[in-house]
């Protein structure tokens, strides 16, 4: 009898009552994951670039030398709602908010693949998700290791996002669209963008 008292004790049963709330919460969390990992979260986008300006300019992160310094002006459209492949809200149960970022993508004859960031956004659940921007200029400097902006043909812009999930991994959205352009051959002199 002094066995059985002792099993029945008030902390192993509240440890027993823990242990099962946490197995249960970790099935119903991979649960909540399960359901939405597969899913399809490609929407189309509208990128149209209006202005392209470059600058040869002192880069003061590493030796004395000079850099290319690109601007970009541009419009984004999409509507960030809806799923266009599978009909569906990109917003459902497992999602908090999306990351949305647009990257400038290009080679040059020193690095084979280069990826710059340009603009980023975090668009919350409830908030609107049609964007219609226009004319926006880069959030952040695009700067070129070297020289491999100027006549560069083939930089091209594409709209992604992380879906930041409530449960589960992190997705990698590339938009269904994206637009390449090419980069002047001659830089600007003046002072104003």
């Amino acid at each position: 009898r002094s066995w059985f008292v002792k099993m029945n004790t008030v902390l192993s049963r509240a440890n027993s009552l823990f242990a099962f709330s946490l197995s249960v919460m970790a099935a119903l969390t991979f649960g909540c994951f399960i359901t939405t990992a597969f899913k399809d979260r490609r929407v189309p986008v509208d990128i149209h670039v209006s202005k392209v300006m470059l600058k040869n300019v002192d880069d003061f992160t590493g030796p004395r030398e000079r850099s290319d310094l690109g601007f970009i002006t541009f419009d984004l459209s999409a509507d960030i709602l809806y799923s266009t492949v599978v009909h569906s809200p990109i917003f459902d149960w497992n999602v908090k908010q999306l990351f949305l970022y647009l990257s400038a993508e290009y080679t040059t004859k020193s690095n084979s693949l280069n990826q710059v960031v340009l603009w980023d956004k975090i668009v919350l659940r409830g908030e609107n998700t049609k964007l219609n921007l226009r004319d926006m200029k880069s959030k952040y400097f695009f700067f070129d290791d070297g020289n491999g902006l100027r006549a560069n043909k083939n930089i091209t812009l594409t709209l992604s996002w992380n879906v930041v999930p409530n449960a589960g991994i992190l997705p990698l959205v590339a938009g269904s669209g994206h637009v390449s352009l090419p980069f002047p051959d001659t830089y600007e002199t003046t002072k104003s963008y």
